[in-house]
């Protein structure tokens, strides 16, 4: 059984990297997960329920990207979390 399932998305200028967890997953799991490869000339937004430590090997293996952002249900929107492009500013948020 796979201990992270990903799903990509298109969009013009980002991928949606979405994730779940079917089962429990401990930092030791961290090793054995391979996010899909995405467009590095474009952002990606994470979309996922999980622990801290998995958005953070999510962003540095993403690093090399446009930007990185992460989805929030709350605010209906993406905040950029990291960005390698002058066009995109970290802590804005739009909607994706």
């Amino acid at each position: 059984m796979k201990n992270v399932i990903f799903t990509i998305k298109e969009d013009n200028e980002y991928t949606l990297v979405s994730f779940e967890i079917p089962d429990i997953l401990t930092p030791e799991d961290l090793s054995t997960i391979s996010p899909p490869t995405v467009n590095g000339a474009k952002g990606v937004v994470l979309s996922g329920r999980g622990p801290i430590w998995l958005y953070c090997f999510l962003t540095h293996f993403y690093h090399p990207t446009k930007f990185i952002a992460t989805y929030d249900p709350r605010l209906e929107g993406a905040v950029i979390v990291e960005r390698h492009s002058p066009d995109y500013k970290v802590g804005s948020i739009f909607k994706c």
